[in-house]
């Protein structure tokens, strides 16, 4: 009996010794507060620490984060926007680098291509918690109202374009393409046709050539001249609607647009009685090199550098993602999880729909570089929307755009220099 006594205080010692008190910050909801305090207190228990939760909205949550960083005060664990990246981490060391602690990860619940995106300068900044990618939506009712099959190819895109407002009348298109949805399609033809994402990590400078950027916005052109998307000026007319917003959408006279996986019921409940959407396969230029996937993390889990327990942060993360306990507290509170043992928990369990599990496969399986974060910086982003405005209204043409697009995106990128 004493044996046995010695034994369990020795094991009580060795468990206090290791127990730890963390910090967690997060934005959210409150279906996501609620699911996050109780993901850290199951975690807590179970591994002998005890969490402290700090969460709000999102207004505000930047400048808070922004300020701690800046007096080395954040949280122990903290919840990160992917764009954020290059504001917190330009140079890969302001977070805690996770392939340190990849004994109590377990890391391989992530593919190669998912931790690449919150890789900086060869350090692993954080987890993604889900990945999110473009895929193409077409109208099937539409499509097949006119006999058309949905296209694989560009060329095949093009002439379904024109059977359809021969068959249907002029007043229908093929697809949208306005705002985001315009700048992203004029960088998938790019990454298409080079393999390239926008920006080179090892020079931190625009990567595309103007001679390639200007025929991905040549593309664009072709687009607007075919008539298998409306142009800028007919959108203004129409008061720059949101897609999902549009009598048009809802009655199938716009046939298709490439948008978030996520997004699926965004854009399928609005459709009228009868109308029904899918998502298919990346359409692609017969002589592609990458069928020029854009996927990126929603936001990511990140350790401070400055925690004083990084290996008990790590076990809460760790429990959070890929244990039962946390998986099934989270739920799908920060979308379908990118670890595939929680994505396969919850679409095994029914929590997550049929239609959003398509979606996401075909935008996980299609092929493309890596994205950077400064895809989504405002500034560049902005300036290259700008830019695609002025070539639809005849302002500026294709090279002139290119070199507006590319000046403004080093001139961003300029300022993040190391």
């Amino acid at each position: 009996m004493k044996l046995h006594l010695t034994t369990a205080l020795a094991l009580t010692l060795a468990t206090q010794a290791t127990a730890a008190d963390l910090r967690m910050s997060w934005w959210g909801g409150e279906s996501r507060h609620v699911a996050t305090q109780e993901a850290l207190e199951v975690c807590g228990e179970k591994h002998g620490h005890t969490v402290a939760p700090e969460f709000t909205g999102f207004d505000g949550y930047l400048e808070k984060l922004t300020t701690q960083m800046a007096g080395s005060t954040e949280a122990d664990i903290v919840q990160v926007n992917w764009p954020w990246l290059p504001l917190f981490s330009q140079d890969g060391e302001g977070f805690y680098d996770l392939t340190e602690l990849s004994e109590t990860i377990d890391l391989s619940q992530w593919s190669d291509d998912q931790l690449a995106t919150v890789t900086v300068q060869g350090k692993l900044n954080g987890l993604p918690l889900s990945t999110t990618g473009r895929v193409f939506f077409f109208n099937n009712t539409t499509l097949e109202a006119a006999g058309i099959p949905v296209p694989s190819t560009w060329e095949e895109f093009f002439s379904a374009a024109a059977a359809l407002r021969e068959s249907q009348g002029e007043g229908y298109n093929l697809f949208n393409a306005v705002k985001e949805t315009a700048q992203l399609l004029v960088t998938l033809a790019v990454v298409q046709k080079t393999g390239k994402d926008l920006v080179d990590p090892e020079t931190n400078r625009v990567a595309w050539s103007p001679e390639e950027l200007a025929a991905g916005i040549a593309f664009y052109g072709r687009l607007i001249e075919t008539g298998a998307v409306r142009s800028q000026q007919q959108e203004a007319g129409e008061g720059n609607v949101n897609l999902y917003e549009k009598q048009d959408w809802a009655q199938g006279r716009i046939a298709g647009s490439y948008e978030w996986d996520t997004t699926y019921f965004k854009y399928a409940d609005p459709l009228d009685e009868g109308q029904t959407i899918d998502s298919v396969a990346p359409i692609r230029f017969e002589d592609a090199v990458t069928d020029g996937a854009y996927r990126k993390p929603s936001m990511l889990f990140a350790i401070s550098r400055n925690s004083d327990n990084p290996e008990a942060a790590a076990e809460i993360v760790n429990c959070m993602l890929t244990e039962p306990e946390g998986i099934d507290a989270l739920k799908d509170t920060r979308g379908l999880p990118a670890s595939k043992v929680a994505a396969d928990r919850l679409i095994e369990a029914g929590m997550i729909k049929p239609e959003i599990v398509k979606a996401h496969e075909i935008a996980m399986e299609a092929s493309g570089p890596a994205i950077s974060p400064f895809n989504e910086h405002p500034e560049l982003r902005g300036a290259f929307i700008d830019a695609l405005e002025e070539y639809s209204y005849g302002m500026i043409d294709e090279v002139e755009a290119a070199e507006v697009i590319i000046d403004a995106a080093n001139d961003v990128l300029s300022d993040f220099d190391s």
